[in-house]
């Protein structure tokens, strides 16, 4: 059975596709090492109209205006620009508000696609372009420390990282945080109080890592001004033995937090990359999915064993049938406090 596996690692090579929605222009060149804000391609997602009414701006006519209109479809203009006009003893006349192009010009009004802010991808984190996605983004790749999670919220950031939390089963409160913490992405435990996320934006914090949270949360997550990355899932789940040595060991340290959405197909799920020199090539985590065998190291995902980690001793190779009634395959796990379970394979992913 393929088993989902887990990235934690405490130093490992990484490659991330960085791509826009839609074909634009892309900014870096094959081998350019680039920093976490640095952008790697840009792209107007929607461009923008403004409709000028002439005849009413000139007070005339629609024939009037038609006649003192200065330009013409498909002309490039600058703000400020004649657009119509003059007319009147006070030679009124209308000026471009901003630059752009004309679109429409004629029955008293005038259309202009103006320029907009273009939507920019950036690298996310140091690293250096290996490879270009032509008219779309790169492939940027960096060494260093990786922890995936569950769940987030789909905004990136890039920033320090404070550790707030004195052991795996913490929990967080509003008393955990004050302005010392501004601008620094927060690393802690369990939450349940909304409140939270609050006086997280209040600070304001640049991100925030939760071991876990509640569901009830999920909404006041979403619209938290700032990326916010779950590692264990929901309910009261404590960090990992293996996720909290890696991600106290580098506490103060610059992280990449990419909240980005679970998503199975696309082999995307979020994820703190912490960048760090290797002495070394690491080893590549490319990999998304591979068969179980033993001597995996697991996290049981589900209950009653939901959290731990362990390894897997032995597989069985017909299916068996388990305490809940279910029939399937399964694994003989060795956690790690040395108690041993059973475990339907479905109840596992690999730690890689």
């Amino acid at each position: 059975m393929l088993a989902p596996i887990t990235h934690i690692s405490p130093l490992t090579k990484i490659r991330r596709h960085r791509e826009l929605p839609v074909p634009g222009k892309v900014l870096v060149r094959q081998g350019q090492k680039v920093e976490a804000l640095d952008a790697i391609a840009e792209a107007i997602l929607a461009p923008e109209h403004i409709m000028l009414n002439i005849a009413r701006s000139l007070n005339v006519s629609t024939e009037k205006a038609d006649d003192l209109i200065q330009r013409n479809a498909g002309e490039m203009i600058n703000k400020g620009d004649l657009i119509a006009g003059p007319v009147g003893i006070t030679k009124r006349v209308v000026r471009a508000p901003r630059s752009g192009r004309i679109v429409v010009a004629g029955e008293g009004l005038v259309l202009m696609q103006v320029k907009s802010t273009p939507h920019e991808i950036h690298a996310g984190m140091p690293g250096t372009v290996t490879d270009l996605i032509p008219d779309r983004g790169a492939v940027v790749e960096a060494s260093g420390a990786l922890v995936q999670g569950i769940w987030g919220n789909g905004q990136t950031e890039f920033g320090l990282m404070q550790v707030k939390m004195e052991a795996p089963d913490d929990q967080l409160t509003t008393s955990h945080l004050d302005v010392s913490q501004r601008g620094s992405i927060i690393l802690s435990g369990y939450c349940d109080d909304h409140k939270v996320f609050q006086k997280a934006a209040d600070i304001p914090l640049r991100g925030l890592i939760l071991s876990s949270m509640d569901s009830a949360l999920i909404p006041y997550a979403k619209k938290a001004p700032f990326p916010v990355l779950v590692v264990e899932g929901f309910g009261f789940n404590p960090l990992s033995g293996i996720g909290y040595n890696v991600l106290v060991t580098n506490n103060g340290r610059e992280i990449s937090l990419n909240a980005e959405p679970l998503d199975h197909y696309k082999g995307t799920r979020p994820e703190i990359f912490i960048p760090l020199e290797a002495s070394s090539e690491p080893e590549d985590v490319s990999p998304t999915v591979e068969d179980f065998a033993a001597g995996h190291k697991v996290r049981l995902v589900r209950a009653p064993h939901i959290g731990k980690t362990g390894t897997i001793e032995t597989l069985t190779h017909k299916p068996i049938q388990f305490p809940s009634g279910i029939r399937a395959l399964g694994a003989k796990i060795v956690l790690s406090d040395d108690e041993r379970a059973s475990v339907p394979l479905v109840n596992l992913e690999k730690i890689a």
